[in-house]
């Protein structure tokens, strides 16, 4: 929005330095610092309504003794990260780009569905019945429906010279992988929807201890920002063999915003937590990553960026089969005792080992940053 209000005026005397404004990098750093502001700014509003209205934070099942306390938590703080992130993007993105806005309604929509699920839970609490939230089912298809809505989208209107059902491999130059025929793009439209409902639950399991989520989707956000810098740079993209997208470069912006919005939301979730962000945080957080890599045609990269993510859901699904099927041929008494982690998901495991809370955050933060270097290699390595 500052860009179409303030180039006007660079013909002018002594206004010339507003040409700044046609930058992607000098947006991307004020799309960074405005939504770290605005964590602070609005931040302390918000966290003391959650209060008033006794918005706390609804253990989840299994969790360890250690995290009971945290029952008295207010949570919802996704909208902290939420607002700062959309209105940054629309102070210093073009809206008139269609990665911007796809980019945005799906972290938008994505936020309103953990947001009602993270209301019903605790209007459960307050009228004394189970917290069930959001019933699974629905809470499901509300995701898919994002994931077929822009995969679908996709491979009908293309963003780019590329086919719109199409991806990418990392560590290879010039990889296109796209549907045998026309007929088989709606493979590519399951694949879309396989990708957003898995990422945006594997960020919502991994939000489990304090700032665990939100600093590893700062790591993933900063390094997709500079992957989206260098596939919309027709220079860049060409020394390092990556597909040129024209005007991917904004989602840069985008990705600068959620950065800036997650190191501010960190400011109040680090340990010990003076709030979360609930479901509205991890779900959006979660489309929002999903969207990008989606609308960069680098899917299979976010699995080494997200690396982490990834290994949570795994520790979840595995031991959940592990437990149901040792359950079916041995007995309840010996599934209990053999399962595959003392605890799932990942980082309860450690905790139940005796590793400190900060100790898993901040190594699991560590790890998330080999794994983003990691990807950033992949494009070198081409």
């Amino acid at each position: 929005m500052l860009n179409y209000l303030l180039v006007p005026f660079v013909g002018l005397p002594h206004f010339g330095f507003l040409r700044l404004f046609q930058w992607i990098t000098f947006r991307a750093a004020g799309a960074a610092v405005t939504a770290l502001l605005l964590t602070f700014v609005v931040g302390p509003g918000i966290m003391r309504r959650l209060r008033r209205m006794r918005l706390h934070q609804v253990i989840r099942e299994g969790t360890p003794d250690a995290h009971q306390q945290k029952g008295r938590t207010p949570t919802m703080g996704g909208l902290i990260i939420l607002g700062a992130t959309l209105i940054s993007t629309l102070l210093w993105a073009k809206l008139d780009n269609r990665y911007v806005l796809l980019a945005m309604v799906s972290m938008a929509w994505m936020g309103a569905i953990g947001f009602w699920d993270d209301y019903l839970k605790l209007k459960q609490k307050l009228a004394g019945k189970k917290n069930t939230g959001l019933v699974e089912k629905y809470k499901l298809a509300g995701q898919v429906t994002l994931g077929f809505a822009l995969g679908y989208y996709l491979w009908k209107h293309p963003l780019s010279s590329l086919p719109g059902a199409s991806t990418t491999l990392p560590f290879y130059k010039y990889i296109l992988i796209v549907p045998l025929s026309a007929g088989l793009g709606w493979v590519y439209v399951l694949f879309v929807t396989f990708v957003m409902t898995g990422t945006s639950n594997a960020v919502n399991v991994t939000d489990g201890l304090d700032g665990l989520a939100a600093g590893l989707t700062a790591i993933a956000a900063l390094t997709f920002a500079f992957y989206a810098y260098v596939v919309g740079r027709v220079d860049a993209s060409q020394y390092l063999y990556v597909y040129y997208l024209r005007g991917a470069g904004e989602l840069t912006v985008f990705c600068t915003a959620v950065l800036g919005a997650c190191i501010g939301f960190l400011w109040y979730n680090t340990h010990p937590a003076e709030v979360f962000m609930g479901d509205t945080g991890s779900l959006a957080l979660g489309g929002a990553l999903a969207s990008v890599a989606i609308l960069l045609k680098s899917e299979f990269l976010l699995v080494l960026v997200g690396a982490v993510f990834v290994a949570e859901m795994v520790s979840v699904i595995l031991q959940r089969f592990v437990f149901k099927y040792r359950k079916r041929r041995y007995g309840i008494e010996y599934a209990r005792e053999h399962r595959v982690f003392r605890r799932a998901p990942l980082h309860h495991h450690f905790e139940v080992k005796g590793w400190d809370e900060a100790q898993v955050v901040v190594r699991f933060w560590i790890i998330g940053v080999l794994f983003a270097f990691i990807a950033l290699s992949t494009l070198k390595l081409r």
